[in-house]
């Protein structure tokens, strides 16, 4: 891409309302089971109450991504988003509800929705053969963003308590939306309007269904484990709220080098499916292994080299659900994916809330981690390398 395009495009601006967005959307990430639990909740209404953030971005990215293809305005939706997890923040701040931080939970779930929007209209920046270094790149402001957000939310809850954190996630938000109203729109003017047929055939794409169920499993893994219950597990080894913020932040900052490794150097020099499978079986082993850590900072070491996995195969299995669509089905494409992976950010935590009631919290980790083990060789197995995909095609046209 030439400096030109990337100038016209407004690139940085772009990475920045990125960065600024999942920033307010994570502050109370390293906190909120605790929280919630703090408020007199149980494992299992802490766990629906994560969870919920994945349930409403299910029900409604399929939607928001139908509706972005019909009528060309990503923009639109990405202000909506900012607006959305600024309000989420906010209303968090001033009750102390669960039933409301329950609701205000699905509300940060419909802004994460327009994610969709965000991926789509980045990697319309870049030629159709560098989809997955734009997903790489936005993956990292994401990841960034994310890592930030997690902490400064945990230092002002162990410095100025815990609503803290939703008034500064709040504020950032609010500059968010504020600049989101300078992204540039595009799209392909020649581009068809997607039709009842069209979303038809995305949703039956083999490709597509793969990938999606593979990132069910990771995002089970991520929330059952970092964004879920191992602060509260942390809190067993005398953790304070700083130190669950530093937990989540240092298993998030080896996600963004690794989504920067995979999407833009790895994956070309290895394979798409190596380095997913590869990603799965980091993060599936040192999940398994947290029942068995006693000491914090090897908390933090586990939990690190999760995140490292998680980023070699996120932007990778992101790219894999649009890179072979047309340019009209595209945002429809990544709706289906993160809809469906949504449903791993449900699962996880739920699961996790109802293992710790039932069971024990180390006993659900043990569970969760043998499924990243086992996820690694479905990825294997499922995940076909372009020669065979090649011979397929020939086999079809030959039948």
């Amino acid at each position: 891409m030439s400096s030109t395009t990337a100038t016209n495009y407004r690139i940085p601006l772009f990475c920045i309302v990125t960065l600024l967005f999942w920033f307010s959307m994570y502050t109370c990430v390293p906190i909120l089971a605790a929280y919630v639990e703090f408020l007199g909740a149980s494992h299992k209404m802490a766990g629906l109450i994560v969870g919920m953030y994945g349930f409403s971005q299910m029900l409604l990215r399929i939607p928001v991504g139908i509706m972005s293809d019909r009528f060309h305005k990503r923009r639109l939706f990405i202000v909506f988003g900012l607006m959305f997890t600024t309000l989420a923040g906010a209303g968090i701040l001033v009750s102390q509800s669960v039933t409301w931080i329950l609701i205000l939970r699905a509300l940060a779930g419909a802004a994460a929705a327009t994610w969709v929007d965000f991926t789509i209209l980045f990697a319309s920046y870049y030629s159709k053969e560098e989809t997955t270094k734009a997903i790489g790149t936005i993956t990292v402001y994401n990841t960034l963003g994310q890592m930030l957000g997690i902490l400064c939310g945990g230092w002002f809850a162990d410095m100025y308590g815990w609503e803290s954190s939703f008034l500064i996630g709040a504020l950032v938000g609010t500059v968010g939306f504020a600049a989101s109203f300078f992204l540039v729109e595009k799209f392909d003017e020649s581009a068809q309007k997607i039709t009842a047929q069209g979303v038809i055939e995305v949703a039956r794409d083999r490709t597509l269904i793969v990938v999606s169920c593979l990132a069910i499993l990771f995002q089970l893994l991520t929330f059952a484990t970092v964004f879920g219950f191992t602060p509260v597990y942390a809190q067993s080894l005398n953790a304070t709220k700083l130190d669950m913020g530093l937990l989540t932040f240092f298993s998030t900052l080896p996600t963004a080098v690794a989504a920067w490794l995979g999407g833009s150097h790895l994956a070309a020099r290895l394979g798409d499916r190596n380095v997913i499978v590869g990603g799965f079986i980091l993060s599936g082993i040192f999940t398994l292994i947290i029942p068995w850590t006693n000491n914090l900072a090897v908390l933090i070491l586990t939990q690190a080299i999760a995140g490292f996995g998680r980023g070699l195969a996120t932007p990778i299995l992101m790219a894999l659900s649009i890179k072979h669509m047309a340019p009209g089905q595209r945002a429809t494409a990544m709706g289906f994916y993160q809809a469906i992976y949504g449903l791993g950010m449900f699962l996880g935590p739920l699961f996790m809330g109802i293992a710790g009631d039932i069971l024990t919290l180390r006993q659900g980790f043990v569970i969760v981690g043998a499924l990243g083990c086992l996820s690694a060789w479905l990825a294997h197995r499922m995940i076909r390398t372009p020669s065979a995909q090649k011979a397929t095609k020939k086999g079809s046209a030959a039948y």
